[in-house]
């Protein structure tokens, strides 16, 4: 069973077994920026620390940067949100994720927050 985290900027984490993390938005970021039409993201390879900001997601309303949850390397990267962003909006976790990174330091996710603490945060919010 995979384990979802999730961040103080809507991103969220789903833990894989091997030492990666795929990682997107939530429903209640893209809830807030409408109609994505646009995402930049990082490239392969690429290294981040927690915090850094590895992408950008553009809507009809707004634009927004994606946050790194945990510092690593870009190992993959979503090419079907690239070519429909609007997966951002009709699966935000599943088929809308953004990227995948190999953890640098695993003991961040334990900064993250759990469903029950993110809801709790969006809902006073």
């Amino acid at each position: 069973m995979s384990t979802i985290k999730y961040t103080p900027d809507h991103e969220w984490v789903q833990i894989e077994a091997d030492g990666v993390v795929t990682v997107g938005i939530t429903v209640h970021a893209q809830d807030a920026l409408g109609d994505v039409v646009f995402v930049d993201l990082p490239a392969i390879g690429a290294s981040f620390a927690a915090k850094d900001v590895a992408g950008v997601v553009e809507s009809v309303k707004a634009a927004a940067d994606v946050y790194m949850p945990v510092s690593g390397e870009i190992v993959e990267v979503n090419e079907a949100l690239r070519d429909d962003p609007s997966l951002a909006n009709s699966d935000p976790l599943r088929a809308g994720w953004f990227f995948k990174v190999k953890l640098s330091a695993a003991a961040e996710l334990d900064g993250l927050m759990d469903s029950t603490a993110y809801d709790e945060l969006v809902k006073n919010s």
